[in-house]
């Protein structure tokens, strides 16, 4: 990745007087020049001395106007003990998931493992890989949840975890997918289930065209979508908001 490669590069932040100061055109221009392969996805004035903010391949890094040096790490005011590019990023990241969004209506459900749990009243979709070390950690936290039904969607990604696909298609075809899931995840035994038409293929072409790409994707029934594992308080935190917002 860029800012790995630009790690190395970094150096302190000088102030030079008496220079003009470039606009984010000719900052774009010179940055282009000597790191041909990055992306960059914008450029914006900041209020810090100066600064200009760069989003290059995802990740907040800082120029000042001039092009002369690059700054990669974080920015913290002082007074606030803020950190003003964990702010900064995770409001990017923020702004990415909401274009990303869709009604949790619009999910495939009836390609899930349904889990209920108590009276099933909260809902939550789950995207899934088996072998995901992730994902085995968010089922654990998810057994301590209540009142809440799971759709659970197996979406192996091969390239990570070769032996996903047939895993999800073991546990699909078993006589009890609840059961299969939950002793795979949670105790690590494997079912022996007989072939069967599954959905494994459809999921991860639906999970494609909504760019997942990673496990677990998580969908929370307002619409909110949160990529990764999560703690359980965490969990619990924006299920209660979400079933509170379906009912407002």
């Amino acid at each position: 990745m860029f800012i790995r490669i630009l790690t190395a590069l970094t150096c302190a932040l000088a102030l030079l007087s008496g220079v003009a100061c470039a606009d984010e055109a000719s900052i774009r221009a010179e940055f282009a020049k000597k790191y041909p392969q990055a992306n960059i996805e914008s450029i914006t004035k900041t209020p810090y001395l100066g600064l200009y903010e760069m989003l290059v391949d995802g990740e907040v890094i800082y120029t000042d106007p001039d092009f002369t040096f690059l700054i990669v790490g974080s920015l913290i005011e002082t007074k606030t003990r803020i950190n003003v590019t964990d702010a900064r990023q995770r409001e990017i990241e923020d702004k990415k998931l909401k274009a990303l969004a869709f009604p949790f209506e619009q999910l495939p459900f009836d390609l899930a493992i349904k889990k209920v749990k108590g009276d099933g009243s909260r809902k939550v979709a789950v995207f899934s890989d088996p072998d995901c070390p992730y994902c085995r950690k968010l089922e654990k936290d998810i057994e301590k949840l209540t009142d809440v039904t799971i759709y659970i969607f197996l979406f192996p990604i091969k390239e990570l975890h070769p032996k996903a696909p047939e895993m999800s298609r073991a546990i699909w075809c078993a006589p009890d997918r609840v059961k299969a899931w939950d002793e795979y995840m949670l105790k690590g035994a494997a079912p022996k289930s007989p072939k069967c038409d599954d959905p494994v293929d459809k999921i991860v072409t639906f999970g494609q065209s909504k760019k997942i790409n990673g496990t677990p994707t998580i969908f929370f029934a307002d619409g909110k979508r949160v990529p990764g594992a999560i703690p359980a308080e965490r969990f619990e935190e924006l299920l209660s908001k979400s079933s509170s917002a379906g009912k407002s």
